[in-house]
């Protein structure tokens, strides 16, 4: 085992509950299908509201992984960040023992945190008093409790905590678990995020905002990347974990391998509180410092899974980031998979995450659905004309965050 090798870091599983499907298969089946994840809002009475559209978790029962008790004690982010960890495992195959639980993390990210209970508890408070409080609140407010949960489920007892920067929390999770197994603190890290913010508060706040939208009419293709027609994102929930591990540990075991983590890069915009740097700075030199920490050049990156959220700003300002790093006329094949899922906010760099790596393992580019209109400042090749083909060795996932936080990663096709 060479020195270059003991800093390697793998992706050995990986775990999605989302609008789009809850297995791996049955996402990327409906990516590449068009079978869009977003509709008419079911969670609450949505009446009223600009937008009473979302990209909704269906299927998933929380007592199916939690005992009954621990269900009713535990925020719904929390039960799909669980669930999402479990299934990750799983796919790994990777027991976690006394013997090793020490050298084993866990990192997720989220935006909101608990803030279905926090709309609950507060109601109860306001209409019947403190004494009416439940006393689960904070614990099942807090949005360290994704990864203290799980932690708790799984036995992890190594580094332990979680990530907060808004759209980009997920994806800040991978690029420092990753850092954490590069520094020798663990061999294996169970990185990513989960969220559950269809709530009415967190609707009435982006409604208010002006970030949703409101194509209510139009609910399965309401969210449309780099389109002229766009007007706002779909909020969506969902979780996903991937299974982070040392290259040396995933070989020791025999571990089957689907793709490395190469590049990281964050920065920060310094510039608006929701607004992009309105030169795209930030997210290219995110790119840039990505790609330079894989030892790589821009131009073998064959893949960009955007951050893409289908609000006016950001598709724009993401196209001109992307002709800042590659040029003009070199930017590789980018497409955003917000389409059918919608925006996951604090999750959404892990599950695309999670299509990136299996755009890399299956060689098949997830389209960019419902570009039907181009505007001619996004005018790129967006992968609009259905799954492409496309033997990749090295993807880009961005994520873009209110606040100006970027986020790049570069994940690899693993070649030994």
């Amino acid at each position: 085992m060479t020195e270059r090798d003991a800093r390697r870091v793998v992706v050995t599983g990986m775990g999605i509950l989302s609008p789009v499907g809850n297995t791996l298969d049955a996402a990327w089946e409906a990516l590449l299908a068009g079978r869009s994840g977003t509709g008419p809002i079911t969670r609450f009475d949505a009446e009223g509201f600009a937008s009473r559209i979302a990209g909704e978790v269906h299927g998933f029962d929380p007592r199916d992984r939690l005992e009954p008790k621990e269900a009713r004690r535990t925020d719904r982010f929390i039960q799909l960040a669980v669930a999402a960890t479990q299934d990750a495992l799983a796919h790994a195959e990777l027991e976690i023992t006394p013997e090793n639980a020490r050298r084993v993390g866990v990192l997720l990210g989220t935006a909101l945190g608990g803030i279905e209970t926090a709309e609950r508890e507060l109601r109860t408070l306001a209409e019947r008093g403190p004494g009416r409080v439940s006393p689960f609140f904070i614990p099942m407010f807090l949005a360290d409790m994704g990864s203290g949960y799980v932690s708790i489920v799984t036995g992890a007892k190594g580094p332990n905590f979680a990530t907060l920067s808004a759209c980009a929390s997920a994806a800040h999770a991978l690029g420092e678990a990753a850092e954490i197994i590069r520094r020798g603190e663990a061999d294996v890290m169970l990185a990513g995020g989960a969220e559950a913010p269809i709530t009415p508060g967190s609707v009435a706040g982006f409604c208010a905002l002006g970030a949703l939208s409101t194509r209510n009419d139009e609910p399965e293709s309401a969210s449309r990347p780099f389109d002229r027609t766009r007007d706002g994102f779909v909020i969506a929930e969902g979780a996903a974990t991937l299974v982070l591990e040392s290259l040396e540990h995933a070989r020791s075991r025999g571990a089957t391998i689907l793709a490395e983590l190469t590049g990281y890069g964050a920065t920060g915009d310094a510039c608006h509180i929701v607004q992009p740097d309105p030169e795209g700075a930030g997210a290219a030199e995110a790119m840039e410092i990505a790609i330079a920490r894989a030892g790589l050049a821009p131009h073998d990156i064959g893949y960009v899974n955007a951050h893409g959220t289908s609000t006016p700003l950001n598709d724009r300002l993401e196209t001109l980031a992307l002709k800042r790093v590659f040029g003009e006329e070199r930017v590789p094949p980018v497409s955003s998979t917000k389409a059918l899922t919608g925006h996951l906010l604090g999750a959404a760099g892990a599950v695309e995450a999670v299509f990136t790596v299996l755009a890399l393992a299956r060689g098949v580019l997830p389209p960019t659905w419902h570009l039907r209109h181009p505007d001619p400042e996004c005018d790129l090749d967006y992968v609009c004309d259905g799954p492409r083909n496309a033997e990749v060795r090295h993807a880009i996932s961005n994520s873009l965050g209110f606040g100006g936080h970027n986020v790049s990663l570069v994940f690899s096709r693993y070649e030994g």
